[in-house]
């Protein structure tokens, strides 16, 4: 955990960090300085629901990419006799090979989820408030540069 003094405090991140960018200006040394965060809390959004259509479909999607570049990699072989390049199978076989492996894949690992949750979410960490702490002994330091890094911002 830092240590040192409270030099600002800021109800979100951007306003702390747009703290530190104006005394960094100001010519603060950037290791001196740390923006902590208080009263945290986990925000999970919800952002889509999911079923078997839309899990077998994103397989589909993601096994297209694979038949893709299977395709790429092994879907012709030049002969060393007469030097000419056969074709070992189409594209249009390896993005359906492809396809239907990605969307098998995907099926049975939404059917073997433990959870079964019928949507999808993100997570993140937030703070109540933002504090930049800086040494004790640089306090009036960073307030210099606080005005400073404003002056050469104008």
């Amino acid at each position: 955990m830092p240590n040192g003094a409270t030099v600002a405090e800021f109800n979100t991140y951007p306003e702390a960090v747009s703290y530190v960018e104006r005394i960094l200006r100001g010519e603060f040394p950037a290791a001196s300085v740390a923006i902590v965060g208080t009263d945290l809390r986990t925000v999970e959004r919800v952002r889509a629901k999911i079923n078997y259509g839309k899990v077998a479909l994103s397989g589909a999607m993601n096994g297209l990419w694979l038949g893709l570049f299977v395709f790429i990699i092994f879907g012709s072989s030049t002969n060393p006799d007469s030097e000419q390049t056969v074709q070992l199978f189409s594209i249009g076989s390896a993005l359906a090979v492809g396809a239907g492996i990605g969307m098998l894949w995907q099926v049975i690992r939404f059917s073997m989820n433990k959870s079964k949750r019928s949507f999808t979410s993100a997570s993140s960490v937030v703070a109540n408030s933002y504090a930049v702490l800086v040494p004790n002994e640089l306090t009036g330091e960073a307030n210099q540069a606080f005005i400073k890094g404003g002056e050469l911002e104008a």
